[in-house]
């Protein structure tokens, strides 16, 4: 099992463990690795220690949110540099996060100004940064997620990412609250050649949200397009390892097979995130 989604502190909002102990749980529970992530802070030296306290294969990233200046070129490049296997682009701070008043840095610190991050077709100012961006996602054959965007800019994005050649391309929760993308539109996105991801989190946490419709969502973008991830770490969440493994009983309960649904949380996030 391989878990693509993972919160764990430090982190400017509290989390159920810190990463030693969240990796030390996945090396228990028979993980090979995982991804660390959070909102405003590069994980990847976070993941080196991790992953060399615990020999697993532990990788991190950047998510453009407020602290690195949004869709900054510059913060992607360092990433990149320095090890970082996934780009995530706006998630606490897109504009879909505002629109859905779902928390944010600004709503820690009201001190600070609010910022809300969009790309084309909503800023088309910030094509040239997106576009620089793909390159050198494309140059480090590293993952480019789509973060909290929207089905629009999902769309213009994808478009961009193949024509940089970018080659992993993973649609960041599309059915969860942000962005609220319809099943039918995220099977045609992964059509494109990009993973939908579908977590636990959704399953816990996502008002409305039950495992009838979550495998339904499974079924129609097809599971050899999906990705299952945690994407715990809340204080209020089972430990990612359990999380995990819970979203897949669940979908397994609905109907869906159950070896297939292993693959979507082992070998096909990992094979999408490995160097």
């Amino acid at each position: 099992m391989f878990d693509l989604h993972v919160h764990a502190s430090p982190d400017v909002v509290p989390r159920g463990t810190d990463d030693h102990d969240a990796v030390a749980a996945y090396a228990r529970a028979g993980f090979t690795g995982c991804v660390l992530k959070a909102h405003y802070e590069s994980t990847v030296g976070r993941a080196a220690a991790a992953a060399r306290a615990h020999a697993l294969d532990v990788y991190g990233g950047v998510a453009l949110n407020q602290h690195t200046g949004g869709v900054n070129p510059a913060a992607v490049a360092a990433c990149l540099q320095a090890g970082g296997r996934v780009v995530w682009m706006p998630t606490a701070d897109a504009h879909t996060q505002r629109t859905a008043a779902l928390p944010s840095l600004c709503g820690v610190r009201t001190d600070l100004p609010a910022h809300a991050y969009a790309i084309p077709p909503h800023a088309p100012e910030a094509a040239g940064a997106v576009r620089s961006i793909c390159r050198m996602i494309a140059e480090a054959d590293a993952v480019l997620a789509t973060g909290h965007l929207d089905a629009d800019e999902c769309r213009w994005l994808l478009t961009a990412a193949r024509a940089s050649g970018v080659r992993r391309i993973l649609l960041t929760h599309p059915g969860y609250t942000v962005p609220g993308m319809a099943a039918e539109t995220a099977a045609g996105l992964a059509a494109l050649g990009a993973y939908a991801e579908i977590t636990a989190y959704q399953l816990l946490h996502q008002p409305g949200v039950t495992g009838a419709w979550l495998a339904a969502y499974a079924d129609e973008v097809g599971l050899e397009r999906v990705v299952l991830s945690s994407d715990a770490g809340q204080p209020d969440s089972p430990a990612p390892p359990e999380a995990l493994h819970l979203l897949i009983d669940t979908l397994a309960a609905e109907g869906l097979d159950r070896g297939a649904l292993r693959a979507c949380a082992s070998d096909l996030p990992e094979a999408l995130v490995a160097p």
